[in-house]
């Protein structure tokens, strides 16, 4: 009826991966920082010329002879979240071949967090996944989302200029 397996004694070349496990403190500081860094961005810049609430922000980014422009817009206001869309496109068509995603972000004023919602399509981030999986999605595929933003924001704050004489950046 019932038959006892043997355990089969593994190889000792045969090694097993660790499963990843989320280090939640290290996600969330990411997530502070890249809100703080959202923040500053769109800082003195909130109110277009007739006082109302802006929902569309164009600034340059130059490195060396390249020239980026990168749009940024707020596509839900809500009183504890807003939802933004950011995304660049090359000046010259030369570099056309290397499109930067489109990045849907998740500003969360009352915790003070920003993430990465989704990007070119891919939604609905897990934490964490097994791997290999179906999608190719690399166990940390979230955080690393989270880190690349964190790169891109620090580049538009160290290298970004405006485009209307309004705008600035502290």
């Amino acid at each position: 009826m019932f038959t006892l397996r043997a355990t089969k004694i593994q190889p000792a070349y045969i090694t097993y991966k660790e499963r990843y496990k989320v280090d939640l403190p290290l996600q969330m500081a990411e997530c502070e920082t890249n809100y703080a860094r959202l923040t500053k961005l769109l800082a003195n810049n909130r109110l277009d010329q007739t006082g109302e609430l802006q929902d569309e922000f164009r600034f340059m980014v130059a490195r060396g002879a390249q020239q980026w422009l990168h749009l940024l817009c707020i596509t839900e206001r809500s009183p504890y979240t807003t939802t933004l869309e950011l995304s660049r496109a090359a000046i010259d068509t030369s570099s056309n071949w290397l499109r930067m995603p489109r990045l849907t972000l998740r500003m969360y004023h009352d915790a003070k967090l920003a993430e990465v919602l989704a990007w070119e399509g891919h939604k609905r981030l897990r934490p964490r996944y097994e791997y290999p999986n179906q999608s190719m999605y690399q166990s940390d595929e979230k955080y690393q989302l989270n880190c690349f933003l964190g790169e891109w924001l620090i580049l538009c704050l160290e290298h970004g200029h405006s485009l209307d004489t309004s705008f600035c950046f502290d």
